[in-house]
């Protein structure tokens, strides 16, 4: 099925560890192709984002260590070295059709930060206005396991939303999702189209991960989840053969394509909706949950049963509901501990204890909605 761009002008493309290194060498054949495909979508003034794996693959073989499984400092160290190889590799073959790269590392704390989330987002904006194509990595060099993002699909995500992206592709390895694993089922079907990512959906997703990425199917679900709420649809499609993006927009690769939640959600509720290890929880009743679910109403202090971690007011923490669904992200009006003094309470015992306060927990106009 071909696929057709119609009036979208900023993509983010994100390539995975798998399509772009093989025996901890770069596929240059298919990234020269890559290079090709996007200078022809820069000469129809699309702006291109690229978030890109491989640092630690291609940095890892500079190690002498003997275990299969590394260390986070031997994962720090590999992704020192191959970082700059990865750019390296960039830079030679974009500029061979007269493209200039820039490179950006993110950490999760980056992206939870309002003030270097917008930092970021400006940067890359700057760069797109110069015609320079970002590409964009996690900064593993100095990220531990606690506060990593994690995996390269949510990093895109979040970067789509931070740019008001129109299109986020996800290059896997395989064509794209599946009512069941087609490596193991035989009768599987591809699904083409996703209206709404729905919990039916979420559970046809594997969590297989490949030998050299982080990432499997489900956090490709949970990155076009990340993406809708941002109005910036995805797809997920094989990127394994030269000239992927060649052939996508000509009908000779298939595809499932997430259609997103047309909306107008402001900056600030983008960045919340893709907020990333929150340093804290609240834990929300059946009723509550109902009502921020449907009614779409502030977090009052009466539907709230247990408090999680340690933060302060005017940070972002998660609301989540007794089954350990991540609900909403909002920004709490109280510190935790503050917090566990009012939780269950009405309106009049908040102000009793508490005296002339906001008695939300979190505002309705700081909060979005996840679910």
């Amino acid at each position: 099925m071909k696929f057709d761009l119609g009036s979208r002008k900023k993509i983010v493309i994100k390539i995975g560890s798998s399509l772009l290194v093989e025996n901890a060498s770069v596929r240059e054949e298919w990234l020269k192709s890559l290079a090709s495909d996007i200078s022809e979508l820069l000469s129809k003034n699309i702006e291109i984002v690229i978030v890109s794996s491989g640092a630690i693959a291609l940095g890892k073989s500079f190690l002498k260590s003997k275990n299969k499984k590394l260390s986070l400092e031997e994962k720090q160290a590999a992704a020192a070295i191959g970082q700059i190889q990865l750019m390296s590799f960039y830079r030679d073959f974009f500029k061979k059709h007269n493209l200039d790269v820039a490179q950006i590392l993110l950490t999760a704390s980056d992206c939870n930060s309002r003030q270097r989330y917008l930092n970021s987002k400006n940067t890359i904006e700057t760069l797109l206005k110069n015609h320079l194509i970002p590409i964009i990595n996690e900064n593993d060099t100095v990220a531990v396991d606690e506060i990593k993002i994690g995996d390269n699909d949510r990093l895109a995500a979040r970067v789509a939303q931070m740019i008001s992206a129109d299109l986020l592709i996800l290059f896997s390895d395989i064509d794209g999702l599946y009512d069941k694993n087609p490596k193991t089922n035989k009768d599987a079907k591809l699904i083409s189209e996703v209206e709404k990512i729905t919990k039916e959906i979420e559970e046809m997703a594997s969590g297989a991960v490949s030998e050299v990425g982080t990432g499997g199917m489900i956090t490709k679900i949970k990155a076009a989840k990340m993406a809708s709420t941002a109005s910036c649809d995805t797809i997920i499609t094989n990127g394994l053969v030269k000239n992927p993006l060649q052939k996508l927009l000509n009908g000779k690769q298939n595809y499932t394509i997430f259609h997103s939640e047309k909306n107008l959600a402001t900056s600030r509720k983008n960045w919340l909706s893709g907020f990333l290890n929150a340093k804290g929880e609240v834990v929300v009743n059946s009723c509550a949950r109902d009502a921020l679910l449907s009614k779409k109403i502030s977090l009052l202090p009466i539907g709230v049963t247990k408090i999680i971690g340690q933060f302060e007011k005017g940070e972002a923490i998660f609301i989540k509901d007794e089954d350990g669904n991540h609900i909403a992200s909002g920004i709490s009006n109280y510190s935790s501990s503050d917090a566990k003094k009012i939780i269950g309470k009405n309106s009049k015992e908040v102000k009793d204890i508490f005296g002339k306060v906001k008695v939300e927990i979190i505002h309705i106009d700081n909060m979005v909605v996840i679910e």
